[in-house]
């Protein structure tokens, strides 16, 4: 029982960071491969914050602000560059950040990463505290999944998806591009640094390998799979690309081939990834067309 709540729980997670990508991808276009940094900038923050003896909540909301800020940060000098030179300027911005925890051990530990990140007082440590950690990541990721839906009924998607198709007719109609891709990478950033403040404090340790380019395609995965540009699509995909995962565990691999498991893993979400693209480019749940 203890093992399907902790499934959940991932899940969940995932759900809000995939949903912190799919505004920057599915709605405006923007091919993020560095999302994992504001994941783990507010894992970080918030980890550092909650151990010094602040609350969790004040910290989680410190990790949050700092990822927002980072992402508005970016924003501006990456989005001069257009297409794959803007995916390129994301990645070596989320590596940036890793070799920042990497080598910055006064602050970060470095290699050895934070062991030790509380949790709420309120809910407790080891097994017994997991069905209250599942309601309240439950609670957490409705409310990013309600508040995401706003965004995306509001006109400023629709603006976004204009842009998205042709940022030439976005700006004959007297729009400010550059505005509204600012504004959705720091609403991106922001729900993936919330996701990553309660990965942090979940997990209770954390380190420089839990943010490297895997986790990048983890949760553009999700996106794809599930289908980008949708409301349900990076929930589903959270929920399949998890639970694939966790079954690729469970397989009756013989223990001498055991190192082989992580790659095996790579292997069937590319396989997935190529698959899903080839048979249906628009993911499981295809973004309607107005």
């Amino acid at each position: 029982m203890g093992y399907a709540l902790h499934i959940l729980t991932l899940a969940l997670i995932y759900c809000i960071f995939a949903i912190s990508l799919d505004l920057e991808l599915g709605f405006a276009g923007l091919y993020n491969f560095g999302q994992v940094a504001y994941f783990g900038i507010g894992a970080y923050t918030s980890a550092l914050l909650s151990i010094s003896g602040i609350p969790v909540p004040l910290s989680a909301l410190c990790g949050m602000a700092c990822a927002g800020v980072a992402g508005f940060l970016l924003a501006f000098p990456a989005l001069r560059l257009t297409g794959d030179y803007f995916g390129v300027a994301t990645l070596v911005f989320a590596e940036m950040v890793r070799l920042f925890f990497v080598n910055e051990e006064w602050l970060t530990r470095g290699p050895m990463g934070l062991p030790g990140i509380p949790r709420p007082e309120w809910i407790g440590e080891g097994v017994a505290s997991l069905p209250t950690f599942l309601l309240l990541t439950a609670l957490l990721a409705i409310g990013v999944f309600f508040f995401t839906r706003q965004i995306i009924n509001s006109p400023f998607a629709r603006v976004l998806k204009v842009i998205r198709e042709d940022e030439f007719v976005a700006q004959a109609f007297g729009k400010n591009v550059l505005s509204f891709k600012v504004k959705i990478i720091t609403v991106g950033s922001v729900l993936a640094g919330l996701a990553g403040a309660f990965w942090a404090h979940y997990i209770t340790f954390i380190s420089p390998s839990d943010f490297t380019i895997n986790e990048t395609i983890l949760v553009l995965l999700c996106v794809v799979l599930g289908g980008k540009g949708t409301s349900w699509g990076p929930v589903l995909g959270a929920f399949l690309v998890v639970a694939t995962g966790e079954i690729i565990r469970f397989l009756p691999i013989p223990t001498e081939w055991g190192r082989f498991v992580a790659p095996l893993q790579g292997m069937v979400y590319g396989a997935v990834l190529v698959a899903i693209m080839m048979k249906r480019p628009g993911g499981i749940i295809s973004e309607k067309k107005a």
